[in-house]
């Protein structure tokens, strides 16, 4: 009996092209639950950041660790912010969710830095994902995956390396300005993403004056070689914004629309707020994308205009020297019988005929306005 042979079927492999790592990192994910970090900002050390806050009281400490956030207290009147910054620790990361009861899908969802704007609501805590876009120290468009969650009297926020947008939110808690200090967890997670949707306005303000310099660059002509790199990277940051600005606009409006303890009825007319900030920017970054589209257009517009230009001198240049050459032609060739080749003056005759065939279609040109 003849034996079968066995066939070996080889595992897909993912090609090493640039922007695949996280892909691969996440084929790795095979148990719902398993945390693995797919973000580029890996960091040695996590920092913990925790504020904690009250109508009279204020304090502010720091930490390398995980173990001083797990001090601070679940009861009382005291609203306590953990701000942890670095999610390549997956093992403080975990012992924080343990602490606190935290979905194990939820932890995942934390080190996952491609997953989009969403909101999930738990018996005990809501939890929140969101982007936060802002301008580095040295001016760089960045990208920032924020997680959220909120208890009863805490609010945990996640973020992927130090440098953030809440300087000013600090400072208001500090300063007991404005109504924070006296009020809930819940105003002081829509403090946080309020701050996160005012640097949304500070994006698209940018966008919109870099599409009027591109714009007026191109309307004087005033344009280089690299300005279609320049409107590239433009409409890859504008889709950028519009990749964070939509979905949040979506959590905000679910948001608004909970009845969950957690949420004080007093918050709900800011939520609204925000919600309608939100609208407005998602509002002004479709204008603004569709502004950005258009800029290669006018563009390759003002390209073809030159060429235009460019074919009209040289048609014009052409028009003229068709005749005067047509005139030389004649009286070069080499017939013996050609009677003007004998004049004493035919030379200057024939190039005072030149002269005069040149003025008369430069005037005809003129008159025409081709010039």
């Amino acid at each position: 009996m003849a034996q079968k042979k066995r066939i070996k079927f080889k595992k897909p492999r993912i090609p090493k092209i640039p922007g695949i790592r996280r892909a691969e990192k996440r084929l790795k994910n095979d148990v719902p639950g398993t945390l693995t970090y797919t973000g580029n900002k890996e960091q040695k050390d996590i920092n913990i950041e925790i504020i904690e806050y009250g109508p009279q009281q204020h304090r502010v400490s720091a930490s390398k660790t995980i173990n001083e956030a797990l001090k601070t207290s679940k009861e009382g009147e005291v609203v306590t912010w953990i701000n942890v910054n670095g999610l390549s620790q997956i093992d403080q990361i975990e012992k924080l969710g343990a602490h606190f009861k935290l979905h194990p899908l939820i932890l995942e969802d934390i080190v996952d830095t491609n997953q989009r704007p969403k909101i999930d609501e738990y018996p005990e805590y809501l939890f929140v994902v969101f982007k936060m876009l802002y301008f580095d120290s040295q001016g760089v468009f960045t990208t920032e995956h924020i997680s959220l969650v909120l208890c009863k009297g805490h609010v945990i926020t996640f973020q992927e390396s130090d440098g953030d947008v809440f300087d000013s939110l600090r400072q208001r808690i500090a300063n007991a300005k404005g109504r924070i200090r006296n009020a809930g967890s819940d105003y002081l997670m829509f403090a946080i993403m309020d701050a996160v949707v005012d640097h949304y306005f500070i994006m698209t303000e940018a966008m919109s004056d870099r599409i009027e310099t591109l714009e007026d660059q191109l309307f004087l002509s005033h344009t280089e070689n690299d300005i279609t790199q320049e409107i590239q990277e433009l409409k890859r940051e504008v889709l950028r914004i519009r990749k964070a600005v939509y979905p949040f606009r979506e959590v905000v409006s679910r948001i608004e629309k909970l009845d969950n303890t957690l949420i004080d009825e007093r918050t709900d007319t800011y939520l609204r707020d925000l919600h309608d900030h939100v609208a407005q920017v998602a509002e002004s970054v479709e204008i603004y994308r569709e502004m950005t589209w258009g800029l290669m257009d006018m563009y390759m517009t003002t390209i073809s205009n030159r060429m235009n230009e460019v074919m009209k001198v040289l048609t014009i240049v052409s028009s003229i020297f068709i005749p005067l050459t047509f005139m030389a032609g004649i009286y070069g060739m080499n017939f013996d019988n050609i009677p003007e080749l004998h004049y004493d003056n035919g030379y200057y005759y024939l190039l005072g005929a030149m002269v005069i065939v040149f003025l008369v279609l430069l005037w005809y040109f003129k008159r025409k306005k081709w010039l």
